[in-house]
């Protein structure tokens, strides 16, 4: 009688049912921002790609960013060092080095004291959440990315674990529940070391790995998510958890997109030309913020 009770309770089914507490639930969606747009990190001193030896012109240039994004309408900011390519794993035989997590706490602080109302997160890539943790701790920011939380998967920086264990360990010692963890599924630049369906990633790392939001992306940067797997990962958490699209969204696809999903972190698309390398363009950010309100009140 037990082991069939606890056979059931453990099939995939039952494991994507909403069993997340509805006060729980309500309190992730309300502080969860909707349109998040993303400061990248030039490459910093130190760096393999560095084009400078001055920590002052990535700053200036990561907050023209953040003001652009602030003055175009955005709810939250997230600050990744994505110019630091190619990266770390950011594991512990492999940590992020000093001086980014130093750059990203500092661009953090100056964001935070500059717009005290915006939401913002903190990616320490490739996949150091213990040190976003530590960040966002300490710039008292709203949430963290994290790319890999459960399994096991292959990247451009070789295999890196999630440490599901180790990165909710770390955020109770920092008294930091409050600190939202935002995890990838199926997350791009990487493929599971072994086959893993949509339906098993998405219940890893949600209901195993303590997720507190699901990011949903395309193949790479800027890549356009596919609108399919969107769907498997709706047709899993039932609206438990929030769902954002976590590349690729743009003026073009946001129509037949967004309803799929509850928020969006949006870097690419935010720039002059849609340019990667490009700064935030003010303008493009107001475009898709009065876009996302048709579908995101």
């Amino acid at each position: 009688m037990e082991k069939t009770k606890m056979a059931s309770q453990s099939s995939p089914a039952n494991q994507g049912s909403n069993h997340i507490h509805p006060i729980h639930q309500l309190s992730i969606l309300r502080i969860a921002p909707k349109f998040i747009g993303v400061v990248h990190l030039q490459a910093l001193p130190g760096d393999a790609r560095a084009t400078t030896s001055s920590f002052d012109s990535c700053y200036q240039q990561a907050l023209a960013d953040a003001q652009a994004l602030i003055d175009g309408g955005v709810e939250g900011i997230i600050v990744e060092n994505f110019g630091s390519a190619p990266f770390n794993k950011g594991t512990q035989v492999d940590p992020a080095p000093a001086h980014q997590v130093a750059a990203l706490t500092v661009v953090a602080s100056q964001i935070r004291a500059l717009a005290p109302h915006i939401k913002i997160g903190i990616n320490c890539l490739r996949n150091d959440a213990l040190a976003a943790l530590g960040i966002a701790s300490a710039v008292k920011a709203d949430f963290i990315r994290v790319n890999i939380l459960s399994g096991t998967y292959v990247t451009d920086q070789g295999v890196i674990e999630g440490e599901a264990a180790r990165v909710l360990a770390y955020r109770r010692q920092l008294h930091a529940e409050h600190i939202k963890i935002f995890a990838d599924v199926l997350v791009k630049h990487a493929s599971p070391l072994a086959p893993l369906s949509a339906e098993q990633a998405c219940l890893d790392t949600w209901k195993r790995g303590g997720a507190d939001a699901l990011i949903v992306s395309g193949t790479g940067t800027g890549a356009p998510v596919d609108e399919s797997l969107l769907e498997q990962v709706q047709s899993v958490v039932k609206g438990g958890v929030p769902i954002y699209i976590g590349s690729g969204l743009n003026i073009d696809n946001l129509d037949r997109l967004a309803p799929l999903a509850s928020g969006a972190i949006v870097g690419t698309a935010l720039k002059e030309e849609g340019r990667l390398q490009a700064p935030v363009s003010a303008k493009r950010v107001s475009d898709m913020q009065q876009a996302l309100k048709q579908h995101w009140s």
